[in-house]
Formats: C-alpha cells, sequence, structure tokens
C-alpha cells in the first residue's frame, strides 16, 4: 500500500470514526456548467452539465489566512477524499472519479481555488458565497 492509499484509508477511517470526524462530515454535491461546441442545428452552444458528490469536512480559515481579497471572512475550506468523490448521473454516483474546479457550484457555494496534498489524497477547495 502506497502513502496515497494508507493516507486515504486513514482518512477514510476517521471520517466513519463517531469519536473523530464523523459529526463533521456532510454530503458534497457538485456542479460544473461546460459550454460544449457550436452546433449549428441549435443555432448556438450547448451547455452541458456535469454533477459530482461525494463526502467531505467543511471549516473556516484561520483569521491569519484572511487577507480580505483572496482569502474574505466568509469563505468556506471543504476536505474532500480524492478516492470518494465521482461523477453522478441521475444523483447515483458512477465509477468516474471527479475533481472540483474553479467555477463549479458546490453546495450553493462557488469553487475559488482548489488543491490537492502532496501524496493527491485528498481535494481542498475554497468556497465562497
Amino acid at each position: 500500500m502506497g502513502i496515497r492509499e494508507e493516507i486515504q484509508a486513514e482518512m477514510a477511517e476517521a471520517f466513519d470514526d463517531p469519536d473523530g470526524l464523523a459529526d463533521a462530515v456532510k454530503p458534497v454535491t457538485g456542479v460544473r456548467k461546460v459550454v460544449g461546441e457550436y452546433d449549428p442545428d441549435l443555432g448556438g452552444a450547448p451547455e452541458v452539465t456535469t454533477t459530482y458528490g461525494g463526502r467531505g469536512v467543511f471549516g473556516s480559515y484561520l483569521a491569519k489566512e484572511v487577507d480580505g481579497s483572496l482569502i474574505q471572512t466568509t469563505d468556506k475550506k471543504l476536505l474532500v477524499l480524492q478516492n470518494e468523490l465521482f461523477v453522478s448521473e441521475a444523483g447515483v454516483p458512477t465509477a468516474v472519479p471527479a475533481a472540483p474546479a474553479i467555477g463549479d457550484i458546490v453546495n450553493g457555494l462557488r469553487v475559488m481555488n482548489v488543491s490537492a496534498d502532496p501524496a493527491d489524497a485528498t481535494w481542498t477547495a475554497q468556497l465562497r458565497k
């Protein structure tokens, strides 16, 4: 088992543990809307919507991280396991992995920034109203 899988297993265990993060873990639903290629029959470009879901922990930024510009006081921080975020079709998760992207809407908040940890085990997303 590599470091990535080990981190993901430990985090999943913490997400499930009633004495760990279980009470803080929330369902995560993301929506990405992308304009497709121009279709002359439609006279425009159709909008393609991708939905993805998983579970994660929402938190706030520390006061020393808030600069009022890049990170605002109302911004939220979301931590999700990369191996638990999947594209959904009709509300059912598929086997297709997903990644949050800038501009997506996650639980009603816009994704402003996304980063991965060095082992590529988790995503951290900055969310804003």
